[in-house]
């Protein structure tokens, strides 16, 4: 079984008053997630605006767009996992910062040759997408190296609420940058929040040593241990399945939101990008409050409550400016977002306490192909859907999709728990 170790054990529980905050590791790496987390809500706000507005994109090329980011999950996902267990995690982001860098500043760089087109949006999204397969994979597998097991709840809910509150600046930066330099100068921003990012990730001080190689087995067989792990698990594999159900719908709505507001709604870019971060403060919200719902009601009962009865206000999302005023749907929508982010910081904090550290890249990466595999497949059908029927018909449909994940948590062994269980870590 290969294992990608730090070189000294994970930190004990932080004893000073500051909390996680005293870690000197743990601050560079929220720094430079925060920081390109704002770079990635403004470029994924530019980039829809920059097909929509300035390439004149229909809702089908638009979810076409979408699906591009998230398609290489389908055949990258797997094998993804099991090199980066192989890999020291760090240094497979620093590496992928420097070359999401370089494929986002592309953009803006062909718009002011004038020589951007929907193809080139396209092949950016797709190249991007690989790269976000390999960083994500590594994100998500190397929080346990940085901090203790019992602080890994509070470190995705202070990374988490990191992210929210740059998804809620993104959007209106965006607006305000395609209104005053165009929407294609937003991805130049995103771009340079990769450059803070890396230099945050060059200076975490811990150590990661890659498996010898007499440690390593074949691909296939590595990448086997991870599916058989997540398959014969029903806690894992009940928020998978969860994960691409929620995918789809979620994906489906992203994928024609943009040309709804304009189109449909008839906002400008800029107030597109103010709703955006009225919506994200829910992020926020949820973020904030993730850990204290887990502690009140427990962490498996808290996900359910998240899902069943939070999420549902996106059904007022449809309804903006068709009976509804949109201050009252987007702040549903808001809500809604609220749940979804809270649900994923109590799901993500169980994959990373109950995994075996040797193998929660793989674990990870395969849970995260099913999850992400829905994305693209939510997208193309959101467009075509956006195409056939309208944007707010595909919402409507949308919705009705992303809201029956629910049922899957029903169905499953959490719904009589309190809080998830723990799997004792086995020796490596």
């Amino acid at each position: 079984m290969s294992v990608t170790t730090p070189a000294t054990a994970p930190p004990e529980p932080p004893r000073s008053r500051w909390g996680l905050w005293a870690q000197g590791d743990f601050r560079r790496l929220w720094i430079g997630e925060t920081t390109s987390g704002l770079g990635t809500a403004v470029g994924n706000v530019a980039l829809a605006l920059v097909a929509v507005v300035t390439l004149d994109a229909s809702p089908f090329a638009v979810g076409l767009l979408t699906a591009s980011a998230w398609l290489p999950w389908l055949f990258l996902g797997l094998p993804a996992g099991a090199w980066v267990d192989r890999w020291p995690r760090l240094r497979v982001m620093l590496v992928c910062d420097v070359l999401l860098l370089a494929l986002f500043a592309s953009v803006p760089v062909a718009g002011w040759l004038g020589v951007l087109t929907m193809a080139h949006l396209v092949l950016v999204a797709l190249l991007t997408g690989a790269v976000k397969v390999f960083f994500s994979t590594a994100y998500g597998a190397v929080l346990p190296s940085l901090v203790a097991k019992d602080d890994l709840l509070e470190a995705n809910v202070q990374l988490r609420s990191g992210e929210s509150a740059a998804e809620i600046a993104g959007p209106g930066v965006a607006g305000l940058l395609a209104q005053a330099f165009g929407a294609a100068s937003g991805l130049l921003a995103d771009a340079v929040s990769y450059l803070v990012s890396a230099v945050c990730v060059a200076r975490i001080t811990v150590v990661e040593e890659p498996p010898p190689p007499s440690q390593r087995q074949g691909i296939l067989r590595e990448i086997g241990e991870g599916l058989r792990f997540l398959t014969r698990d029903p806690y894992l594999r009940t928020l998978a399945c969860f994960g691409a159900v929620g995918n789809l719908g979620l994906n489906g709505i992203q994928a024609v939101q943009t040309v709804f507001l304009v189109r449909s709604v008839g906002l400008d870019a800029g107030r597109v990008g103010l709703v955006f971060a009225v919506v994200s403060v829910g992020g926020l919200a949820g973020a904030a409050v993730a850990g204290r719902v887990a502690r009140r009601l427990g962490s498996a009962r808290g996900l359910l409550l998240c899902e069943l009865v939070v999420a549902p206000f996106i059904v007022l999302l449809p309804m903006a400016g068709d009976g509804l005023p949109l201050a009252v749907s987007a702040l549903g929508w808001s809500v809604a977002v609220c749940g979804v982010v809270a649900g994923n910081v109590l799901a993500g904090s169980f994959y990373q306490s109950y995994c075996p550290p040797a193998m929660i890249g793989r674990i990870r990466a395969s849970a995260s192909t099913v999850n992400y595999s829905a994305i693209p497949l939510g997208a193309v059908l959101g467009g075509w859907l956006g195409e056939v029927l309208g944007a707010r018909t595909t919402i409507w449909i949308m919705t009705g999709v992303l809201l029956s994940a629910g049922v899957v948590l029903l169905a499953s062994p959490l719904r009589g728990l309190r809080n998830f269980p723990e799997r004792p870590e086995p020796a490596v």
